[in-house]
């Protein structure tokens, strides 16, 4: 199951590892986005830290960190394609893997549902 952030950020558990990425709300709210600062592998994250930048053709934004941990792997395709954020946000557009998480973190994040009634209250 996927786990949404107020920053728009999702991360889904597999195993010990966490893939993090943008929501397809945020990628939608972003525009076409032309570029994506990934973060460095090996690189040791807590909650909220700066993971990266996306740009779009409407601004620029940061990626915020939704769970603690040591980048495991970035997705180097964004390099080449940062459009994939746009086409695919929650599954070929995923930022970066993490380990050494702290599971419990996800206790504070939203549920696809909650998130879904968080959405509406942005409306």
């Amino acid at each position: 199951m996927k786990y949404y952030s107020e920053d728009h950020e999702w991360v889904e558990i597999e195993g010990d590892e966490a893939t993090v990425g943008l929501s397809e709300y945020a990628a939608n709210e972003l525009g076409d986005i032309t570029f994506v600062e990934l973060p460095s592998e090996d690189e040791d994250l807590i909650i909220g830290d700066t993971i990266g930048v996306v740009e779009s053709v409407k601004a620029a934004s940061d990626i915020y960190c939704p769970i603690s941990g040591t980048v495991a792997a970035i997705n180097d395709e964004l390099e080449d394609e940062p459009e994939l954020i746009n086409e695919s946000p929650e599954e070929k557009g995923w930022i970066c893997k993490l380990k050494n998480i702290d599971i419990s973190e996800v206790d504070d994040m939203m549920t696809p549902d909650a998130y879904a009634k968080y959405l509406k209250t942005l409306i």
